[in-house]
């Protein structure tokens, strides 16, 4: 029997649990949240499409009661206030670092053996403050933000070339904002580099809307989207669940790894039943290294701001 556990019956907790749900290798999903009513009745909405969608996994929804994580072999936090017009992601700090260590903590007290994946922003900062609320080891708590920004960026490309994003690989590094590091040399298209198929312009152009990726749908919804995170929590919780060992670009804690310390940020990892099995360390080139710097002091002054 496998559990999934959400913490948020939002957009975002909404759309993983339904992506789960569909694709059917969970046995239970469980969404919690502390607004009456909210997470029952998603819940029940959801498990009504079964017939029709054609799965069997079990949906249930809950207010506020965490014992009900239980048994949870992982629990995602999608839960905290989203960012509106205007706002940054370090705006949400205070906010949502007291929901998180409040959410850990409950965490690690009903399902001590669970994996936690963070979604709620600023995510580097929020997988640091579950880390220590809830006291897991550092390999079964990690943040959904490379997957995210890389289908951002795989898809900006795709339009741009006009192919397929099944046929494009791509990385990047770094933290969960505007100083992430997209990593063209990284970036294939069937194989094929980048730099041979686009200009260097409009490769840049892709990796500058990759870097305002959220800011744009904000933009249009007047607050963050939902589907693409959903569905890059969905891609790491299969990747635990059924221990597939996947390369994914991930929120780790680094303790000297790219030359960090103490501190959560973008970097591929391989995923499987234990969370993170191992942090993939690559060589960077000299304009790399400074780009992964800069976003490294961002989210350690942002850090700073939880620790003080």
């Amino acid at each position: 029997m496998s559990k999934v556990s959400i913490i948020g019956a939002g957009e975002v907790g909404a759309s993983c649990a339904t992506c789960l749900a569909e694709r059917d290798f969970v046995n239970e999903i469980t969404i919690i949240d502390i607004k009456q009513g909210l997470a029952e009745g998603k819940a029940l909405d959801l498990r009504q499409s079964a017939a029709l969608k054609r799965f069997d996994t079990i949906v249930k929804g809950v207010t506020g009661d965490y014992s009900a994580l239980a048994e949870s072999d992982v629990v995602v936090i999608t839960s905290g206030i989203t960012r509106k017009p205007g706002m940054e992601r370090s705006d949400l700090i205070s906010t949502n670092a007291a929901i998180v260590k409040d959410v850990s903590q409950q965490v690690a007290r009903y399902a001590p053996d669970c994996v936690i994946i963070v979604v709620s922003n600023p995510l580097d900062v929020l997988c640091y403050c579950a880390l220590k609320s809830s006291g897991f080891p550092a390999n079964r708590v990690m943040g959904m933000s490379g997957l995210l920004d890389v289908a951002r960026y795989k898809s900006f490309i795709a339009e741009a070339l006009n192919v397929s994003t099944k046929d494009i690989q791509a990385l990047i590094l770094g933290g969960h904002g505007k100083t992430m590091v997209p990593m063209p040399r990284y970036t294939t298209i069937g194989g094929i580099p980048i730099r041979n198929l686009l200009s260097e312009d409009k490769v840049q152009e892709a990796i500058h809307r990759t870097q305002l990726g959220g800011e744009e749908i904000i933009g249009h919804l007047g607050r963050s989207g939902w589907y693409a995170a959903g569905a890059a929590v969905c891609e790491m919780v299969e990747a635990v669940i059924c221990d597939q060992r996947r390369v994914f670009p991930a929120c780790a804690y680094l303790n000297g790894e790219y030359g960090c310390k103490d501190i959560y940020l973008g970097v591929p990892v391989v995923i499987g039943k234990n969370g993170i099995e191992r942090v993939i360390e690559l060589e960077l080139d000299p304009d790399d290294k400074e780009r992964f710097e800069l976003s490294h002091q961002t989210v350690r002054a942002s850090l700073s701001l939880i620790r003080s």
